[in-house]
């Protein structure tokens, strides 16, 4: 049998499926910005203070 003859079986969500899915997106997606968020906000506090102190030390020109 050749696969092109087999029928394709195609899933028809409900509207309470669509809707739990776009909830699902929408939470991911917040998730995943709160994680961006958090990620920048700890590489800015990290190079901040590892920056000044390299700054202090005269590595980049600084003090």
């Amino acid at each position: 049998m050749i696969v092109a003859d087999k029928k394709i079986e195609l899933v028809t969500l409900t509207e309470r499926q669509l809707k739990a899915r776009r909830n699902r997106s929408a939470a991911i997606g917040l998730a995943l910005a709160a994680l961006v968020i958090i990620f920048y906000v700890v590489t800015i506090a990290r190079f901040g203070h590892h920056g000044a102190s390299l700054t202090g030390s005269g590595l980049f020109g600084g003090g």
